[in-house]
């Protein structure tokens, strides 16, 4: 368990300053959802409004920091599959330490990045007009929320990414990450679109966390469904099942790469 612990945040330590030499991926991971709030925000917020009424920002900034999460994905994907090109992985893998080592780094890596994003989105976020009004502890666990899904999604993506076998690949992978992100309560409630649709994006995993922290952050527009009702519960369990799925997925796929 030690050697585990060690391997791993040697490996974390590799990615961080990967990002400290070459900032220019992160700085723009970090801009980009911030041009994404000012554009949905500003430009378009004028012409949603929010069933049951309430401030349009202050409903998108929940949708926000959950669609971060999904977005980070595509990150977690390309990064998996650099290493397989550059040969890094091979390399990885020929060096006597831990198997999951490597994994986990990558995923406690991202874990930090998830962090530094949600802080950036959350300025940003106060500074066009959003508040969380629902105190202290619901806050805190609205973020936990955040956090366990990107969790969550990191494994889809470093799974996904075991898969790829080249540039063209995943490209294709990471454009179908757009479809998961939108296709959610991020930026509109489910209840204004057509029936199937709706469906799907009610019962969508991105939409579970972004209804609970809606509610835990005392926000408009959470919804009168029987999936909004109990968010909390879904945007725990959706996350646990990813995890349950892709961990052993991962770990099995990367054992048997060069097999």
């Amino acid at each position: 368990m030690n050697r585990l612990a060690a391997d791993t945040w040697t490996l974390t330590q590799r990615d961080l300053r990967h990002w400290i030499a070459q900032p220019t991926p992160v700085v723009i991971g970090l801009l980009f959802p911030v041009m994404t709030v000012l554009m949905f925000g500003f430009l378009f917020g004028g012409a949603l409004s929010v069933p049951g009424g309430g401030n349009y920002r202050e409903f998108l900034m929940p949708g926000m920091f959950a669609l971060t999460m999904v977005f980070g994905m595509e990150s977690t994907m390309a990064s998996v599959v650099a290493d397989a090109q550059r040969g890094v992985t091979d390399r990885f893998r020929s060096m006597p330490m831990a198997s999951s080592a490597v994994l986990l780094g990558r995923s406690c890596a991202d874990m930090l990045n998830a962090a530094a994003v949600l802080v950036v989105l959350v300025v940003c976020g106060l500074l066009v007009g959003w508040r969380s009004h629902g105190g202290f502890l619901p806050t805190l666990v609205a973020f936990g929320l955040l956090l366990l899904l990107r969790f969550a999604l990191i494994w889809v993506g470093i799974y996904v990414g075991l898969l790829m076998r080249g540039p063209e690949a995943l490209a294709a992978a990471q454009i179908l990450v757009w479809p998961l992100g939108f296709l959610s309560s991020a930026f509109v409630s489910p209840e204004t679109m057509p029936g199937w649709v709706g469906a799907v994006a009610e019962w969508n995993p991105l939409s579970a966390t972004v209804a609970a922290c809606r509610g835990l952050f005392g926000n408009p527009g959470v919804g009168a469904s029987w999936v909004a009702e109990n968010a909390v519960i879904f945007a725990v369990v959706w996350p646990v099942v990813l995890v349950a799925v892709f961990v052993p997925l991962s770990v099995r796929r990367w054992r048997g790469l060069g097999v």
